[in-house]
């Protein structure tokens, strides 16, 4: 059951509502289709568990460092979209056509930690 004030999940995106970056969200193009991702804090969470981080500094700045593998990137991606209420998971994403390529991934996974950690006002 869903209540009014509950958001509803809006994975893919209709191509008049593009992601809103003030709140946290990147858009990322999966199989020709724009799909919404976000970091919340559960996403977070499981984030650092998967990834074996200690905090969500070490996660930041693990990819701040440059010290991440392709397979840190695809965590993020995974997680972004899951929160975005994308259903698949990393071999769906493995199977996917991300339009842009690696490249593209890595600047996904860098924007959504960027945009989960900004702070109003800068």
């Amino acid at each position: 059951m869903r209540f009014p004030w509950q958001a509803q999940a809006r994975s893919a995106l209709p191509p008049s509502e593009p992601a809103n970056p003030r709140a946290g969200e990147v858009e990322i193009w999966l199989d020709g289709r724009a799909h919404l991702a976000k970091l919340t804090l559960g996403a977070l969470a499981g984030l650092e568990a998967e990834l074996g981080a200690e905090s969500m500094i070490a996660l930041v700045e693990r990819f701040e460092s440059g010290r991440f593998s392709s397979r840190d990137v695809m965590a993020v991606l995974v997680a972004g979209l899951r929160a975005g209420g994308w259903p698949g998971g990393m071999e769906a994403l493995a199977a996917a056509d991300l339009r842009g390529g690696p490249v593209a991934a890595a600047h996904a996974a860098a924007a959504l930690l960027a945009r989960a950690f900004r702070i109003e006002g800068t």
